[in-house]
């Protein structure tokens, strides 16, 4: 059901369901619970006791939608397993391609400051030797 849905979406509308999806505090909340482990629909509600049964099923909806997470029934229990691929995906185009200028920046800093001590510290021990 879910493949059906997405079928025909480019990465980029792709991206904006899991961008959407990440925007809920409670959405981000459930994706937490399952990084530890898969849930049941019904132990996700439990640790979310401020929502109720249908509110956890459309969060849920939203997440599956944007592939975050992985549903399948077993019996009379829905498991809900965490898939990170989405956010990985984002991580490497958006987070990954940002950061790189800024530990460049980072290192280059470093650099400066680690000369600059020597410099210092190398003037010190002349003067001390002078006097």
């Amino acid at each position: 059901m879910t493949k059906a849905r997405n079928k025909g979406k480019t990465a980029s509308d792709q991206d904006d369901l899991v961008f959407k999806a990440l925007a809920g505090a409670d959405r981000r909340r459930i994706l937490d619970l399952l990084r530890d482990a898969p849930m049941t629909t019904g132990d996700i509600g439990k640790n979310l006791p401020h929502l109720d049964r249908t509110t956890v099923m459309q969060h849920l909806g939203v997440l599956e939608k944007a592939r975050l997470i992985i549903s399948r029934k077993e019996g009379r229990c829905r498991w809900n397993y965490l898939d990170v691929s989405p956010i990985q995906r984002i991580h490497e185009r958006w987070i990954a391609a940002y950061a790189a200028p800024s530990a460049d920046l980072l290192s280059k800093l470093q650099r400066s400051l680690e000369t600059t001590d020597k410099r210092s510290r190398s003037s010190s021990n002349r003067a001390a030797n002078i006097t």
